[in-house]
């Protein structure tokens, strides 16, 4: 957290790793810039950030296919091809935090959609992304700024 304040977190059934693959549940290890956040406008009131911030839509997903054009990018449900749903039923998408991983420009099969989301109540392990109770990551969301970027590793830079 921005002021030394420590929180719980999941991470990836995988650990963290600086090496990723698509589907290996791992989490990246590295400095990542927060790109912009997402919420569900239906479940949460608008979050105060400073950061770019877009309500999440019924017809939102995250393209997950390696061989896909917009591989790790945005896509508008229906889709052809492997995606993520953003709108979820779990509650665990309703307010991301879109992080700079493997997105400029994204290399196919080195991993997507890595996300800063909110955890299950018993912080099971992510596919990859790293979760904080929601109450934590609207704390920070509020914090940080659009220079920010979150530290995945075992040693603070």
């Amino acid at each position: 957290m921005p002021d030394g304040h420590r929180v719980e977190c999941a991470l990836g059934r995988g650990g963290i790793r600086g090496e990723k693959h698509e589907g290996d549940g791992v989490t990246p290890a590295g400095v990542w810039e927060i790109r912009r956040v997402l919420y569900r406008p239906d479940r949460l009131i608008k979050p105060r950030t400073r950061l770019s911030l877009a309500p999440i839509g019924e017809d939102d997903g995250w393209c997950d296919d390696p061989a896909d054009p917009n591989y790790n990018q945005p896509i508008t449900r229906p889709y052809a091809a492997s995606h993520e749903a953003l709108w979820r039923d779990d509650g665990v998408y309703d307010l991301i935090a879109i992080l700079g991983y493997n997105d400029d420009p994204p290399e196919a099969g080195r991993g997507s959609a890595i996300f800063l989301h909110v955890a299950r109540p018993n912080y099971a392990p992510t596919e990859g992304c790293v979760a904080l109770a929601l109450p934590d990551l609207l704390m920070l969301l509020e914090q940080i700024h659009p220079q920010s970027a979150l530290h995945i590793g075992s040693e603070a830079p």
